[in-house]
């Protein structure tokens, strides 16, 4: 089936989302849209699959323009799609998953269930996908809850798949499991959108790149152009996507957290006897996949959620009892993972945002009273020093893009003396740009002596800013590492392999390799 897009324009609003965007998707190739996150490739495929109607431009199949007015048309035209969040129930099996929708109905009207088996054996064990028909969807690891996705869109006939950051909740080695997969449906003919941000994967499965930027086409790139010439077409400048920095001088324990346990709302365990130090002038990334009780360990330190065992020390100094706020006094600084829930309050203007923590102190107030000539000053200094690219600082910080909303967060949060920093998931959403800045800035806060927390499930983004390198998995810590470390090891880690006996298959997986 040949696929074209022929421009494609969706307008939410203000925002044009996509601009008269042609794409040409052929059989038996894989074809990737490169861009960041916001540059409209997601709205592109919810286009394409029926989700949205377009504004302007259609959609040709085999020289017929066709019109979808919902998912079903598409899938009925043989496409199929698996988003990045996946579709599925958790208490239902792999065989009612794939079958859900296009049940076959046997005597009496009831679901023939040994037929609807048939596709789900077939498909698997010609992909290799080693799928237990039986196993409830909620006890599979993420990397075969997304195959059970792909085996549903290919049991519906697909011959278009589109793939949306299919990678970005799975381990190194299921990501590679998943190129494997990808490479074996283009050889059988299928075609294959692939919708990402990462340079390295692009490179390593594509056969041909569609670069879009801001809504727009800005060009197609070879596959093996270098990760460098891909950025800058992403960005539209030259970039610098290497970290320079300097071996650390660690100096005290900046921020401790020991034997810490807490359990969520409904009783689940979220952190399981977690304990780190970290040194001033260091830098920690805590790596793994979402979900893994990251999210929970930063709430903690921060002071939002209150642990069943275990402490939370800041320079020598038990926090316990201390709110979010005297923490914050105390020389703790917080990069929230949520930017937009938890690190700024949207109908405030650029200045207030940029003085939350501090407003009621001097010198931005006196007394009860807060002094607007000198939070406007101090914002305006620290648009300058952190390229927050505004029209004023009196507008509200709802209008910023994400990128500036994170710079503008990152100058609250490092113009004040801190004895530690926990920036979670801090370059999510962002260009490579302010990628660059951010870890600039981060770097910088390092060298002056700060004890830094970086959480983050990019693996790219963790072996760049990383001294040590802590993997959670299922609320524990699996290990900590030095900087450097092997993606193979760290990888295994994160699928939850002891360090030790992460190391030992990861060597000998070298040396089968070698053979």
């Amino acid at each position: 089936m040949h696929l074209q897009l022929q421009g494609i324009t969706k307008v939410f609003g203000p925002l044009v989302a996509n601009d008269h965007i042609d794409l040409d998707i052929r059989p038996g190739e894989i074809h990737a849209l490169l861009g960041e996150n916001g540059a409209g490739k997601s709205t592109l495929m919810n286009v394409l699959y029926g989700l949205y109607q377009p504004d302007g431009g259609q959609i040709v199949i085999d020289g017929e323009p066709v019109k979808f007015s919902g998912p079903g048309d598409a899938v009925r035209a043989g496409i199929g799609m698996v988003h990045q969040h996946f579709m599925l129930v958790p208490v239902f099996t792999v065989l009612e998953s794939v079958a859900l929708g296009s049940e076959p109905i046997g005597a009496l009207g009831i679901i023939d269930k040994e037929k609807a088996r048939g596709p789900v054996m077939e498909l698997s064990e010609k992909f290799g996908f080693d799928l237990n028909p039986d196993a409830l969807i909620e006890d599979l690891p993420v990397g075969a809850r997304q195959r059970v996705e792909i085996i549903k869109a290919l049991s519906r006939n697909a011959k278009v798949l589109i793939l949306d950051e299919p990678t970005a909740v799975l381990t190194p080695q299921e990501a590679d499991d998943l190129m494997k997969i990808m490479v074996q449906l283009k050889e059988a003919g299928t075609a294959i959108v692939f919708i990402t941000h990462k340079l390295r994967e692009v490179r390593k499965v594509s056969d041909r790149i569609t670069v879009i930027r801001r809504g727009k086409v800005v060009g197609e790139a070879n596959p093996a152009s270098t990760e460098l010439e891909l950025a800058s077409l992403m960005v539209g400048r030259p970039v610098a996507l290497d970290v320079k920095k300097d071996e650390p001088k660690r100096g005290d324990v900046g921020l401790a957290v020991r034997n810490l346990t807490v359990k969520t709302t409904d009783g689940h365990v979220a952190l399981d006897d977690i304990s780190f130090e970290v040194a001033g002038g260091e830098i920690l990334c805590i790596g793994g996949v979402q979900g893994n009780g990251q999210t929970e360990l930063a709430q903690t330190i921060i002071g939002d959620l209150e642990p069943l065992i275990g402490t939370v020390e800041m320079g020598g100094e038990d926090l316990h009892g201390k709110t979010t706020k005297q923490r914050l006094r105390a020389g703790l600084g917080y990069v929230p993972e949520d930017r937009q829930t938890d690190g700024l309050i949207g109908q405030f203007t650029i200045e207030e945002n940029m003085v939350l923590d501090q407003y009621d102190q001097a010198p931005y107030a006196k007394g009860i009273n807060m002094r607007p000539a000198v939070v406007h000053e101090t914002a305006e200094g620290l648009k300058d020093e952190f390229d927050v690219r505004v029209t004023s600082v009196k507008d509200p910080i709802s209008t910023l893009s994400g990128g500036n909303a994170q710079k503008a967060i990152l100058a609250r949060e490092l113009s004040r003396p801190l004895t530690a920093l926990v920036a979670a998931q801090p370059t999510r959403g962002l260009d490579v740009g302010s990628i660059e800045f951010v870890y600039e800035r981060l770097v910088r806060e390092r060298d002056s002596g700060t004890a830094c927390v970086v959480i983050s499930t990019e693996l790219d983004e963790v072996d760049a800013l990383a001294d040590r390198i802590a993997i959670m998995y299922r609320g524990k810590i699996v290990g900590i590492v030095p900087q450097g470390t092997p993606r193979s090891v760290l990888g295994l880690m994160m699928a939850g392999v002891p360090l030790e006996e992460a190391q030992a298959v990861a060597k000998a997986q070298e040396g089968e390799e070698r053979e």
